[in-house]
């Protein structure tokens, strides 16, 4: 790598300025986007002194999923996948030391609860954001070029306030100066980056005008709470999606609703209201030897599985399923006959539009049977998932060094790495970003930890964090996967190799 120094923007004359100072010495690591994805890889590196890392967060503050910390509602992997207990359970940053901190530890351990309440992961969440260093929040980043002379990458970012409200010593005050409306606009010099954007609510096609025009009661459940007091005094409320999300939004307006004048439809598109697969070998499928696995398939065999795979992630929680056919069946059971609450799987919506002031109508086809019909409803609350965040226009500037598959989608390397022209010396990493290399785990917080470790470890000489060689009962195809290959046969008796799998290498 040249050792040259990166440029001195004229705003930053004074070489003995903090932006100068800050540009001089780049960061090892920037991070786009604290979620709970890049806090746990910034808790992790905070672990590796000798790495110089800062994240950058558009949100003035860390929120996950506010609009969905519903009462009651509980994260679907067990507390232990926290950010940071599954590569380093030593850490200062486990939600046990949390629990510490806020002298809940004995309490949580009488209560003997596994799976922990939303709105607690998001506090433990925000405590750790709280605490830990180089996280920069209210920092929008708007470009991301690389400087072929100084090989490094070049960060821009906006923020509100003068740049000397930073102290000297923050990376972020690079290269200060104000815009015509008063943000200032700043530049951090990085070696490599990780991109942890997250995800965004997705609105089907058919719903998304009425969903973008204002003052019509069409909501993504992203944005329920804000909406609840209204909700739960309308007259009738349809909700869409066969989620977790959709689930739990359906169960809470029937729990708050009236007896006996629920309002209530429950649709989806899938053939049922499945419930997740969570068999413990069912679960292997989000373990770091199915996600190494399932990089090693080719392109068209790794498409074709995902969609098959929607159980393993799209489906809702036994728990939950079994309170929903409770509540209906103490309401049918009180009020004498059926609740207002009718739930209709296998349903399309192909057109939606509004009929009055205060009603819409969807326009419905149903799969199986090839049928259709008209549904008015006054709300509509949309559990319809979430899309990858674009970042097109941030990597504008990288676009030409990115190689990409058959279907046009970044390629990305077992370490989770963009796949680019060997022009560009850094790397640049994605979180959340490649399910379609990766799996269905992508998503999932209970890998979060391991995926933090293995970024950090592919940018040490020496690995910081030994991760293990195996994470499941289950062998993942006849060949070794990755760097972890299993050997099929009796690992106890010595040199005892199963004909159908190669010697490691």
């Amino acid at each position: 790598m040249s050792t040259a120094q990166p440029p001195h923007p004229a705003a930053s004359a004074d070489p003995a300025t903090a932006a100068d100072r800050a540009a001089d010495r780049p960061v090892d690591l920037a991070g786009i986007g604290v979620g709970p994805f890049n806090l746990s890889l910034a808790a992790l590196a905070h672990g590796v002194p000798a790495l110089r890392t800062a994240f950058y967060e558009q949100r003035p503050a860390f929120h996950w999923h506010p609009g969905l910390l519903i009462d009651g509602a509980t994260v679907q992997v067990p507390f232990l996948a926290d950010l940071v207990t599954l590569a380093d359970p030593g850490s200062p940053w486990t939600f046990l030391q949390y629990l510490k901190a806020h002298e809940r530890l004995f309490p949580f351990y009488v209560a003997e609860r596994f799976h922990i309440e939303r709105a607690e992961y998001d506090a433990y969440c925000r405590w750790v954001s709280e605490q830990l260093p180089g996280l920069h929040f209210d920092h929008r980043v708007d470009a991301v070029r690389w400087d072929h002379e100084y090989e490094l990458f070049e960060i821009d970012f906006a923020r509100p306030g003068p740049a000397a409200d930073a102290p000297a010593s923050d990376p972020a005050a690079a290269d200060a100066a104000t815009d015509e409306e008063g943000r200032a606009l700043g530049r951090v010099y990085a070696r490599n980056l990780v991109l942890g954007v997250g995800t965004e609510p997705y609105v089907p096609e058919p719903l998304r005008p009425l969903a973008d025009a204002p003052n019509v009661p069409v909501l993504h459940s992203s944005d329920y709470l804000e909406h609840r007091e209204r909700l739960l005094v309308t007259g009738h409320v349809t909700v869409i999606g066969s989620g977790q999300s959709g689930a739990e939004v359906f169960l809470d307006l029937l729990r708050n609703r009236p007896l006996g004048a629920e309002g209530l439809h429950w649709m989806a598109r899938t053939p049922a209201f499945a419930p997740m697969e969570y068999g413990k070998l069912g679960l292997e499928q989000f373990s770091p030897d199915y996600t190494r696995y399932f990089h090693t398939l080719p392109e068209p065999v790794r498409d074709q599985l995902l969609p098959r795979q929607w159980q393993l992630y799209k489906g809702i929680a036994h728990e939950t399923l079994d309170a929903i056919h409770h509540e209906l069946y103490r309401r049918a059971l009180h009020s004498d006959g059926w609740p207002g609450a009718v739930l209709t799987p296998g349903v399309t919506v192909r057109t939606a539009g509004r009929i009055a002031a205060a009603q819409l109508e969807l326009h419905l086809v149903h799969t199986e049977q090839g049928t259709r019909a008209r549904h008015t409803t006054e709300a509509v609350v949309l559990a319809t998932g979430y899309r990858e965040r674009r970042v097109d226009t941030l990597l504008a500037a990288l676009d030409p060094y990115i190689r990409r598959d058959a279907s046009e989608r970044p390629r990305v390397d077992a370490d989770h790495r963009l796949v680019l022209d060997p022009m560009i010396k850094g790397s640049v990493y994605v979180q959340n970003a490649e399910r379609h290399t990766h799996g269905v785990g992508t998503p999932d917080l209970g890998l979060a930890a391991w995926r933090s470790a293995v970024i950090l470890n592919s940018l040490l000489t020496d690995p910081a964090y030994r991760l293990p060689s195996r994470t499941a009962f289950t062998a993942f195809g006849l060949q070794p996967s990755g760097r972890c290959g299993t050997v099929i046969g009796n690992p106890h008796l010595p040199d005892q190799r199963s004909p159908l799998t190669p010697t490691r290498t």
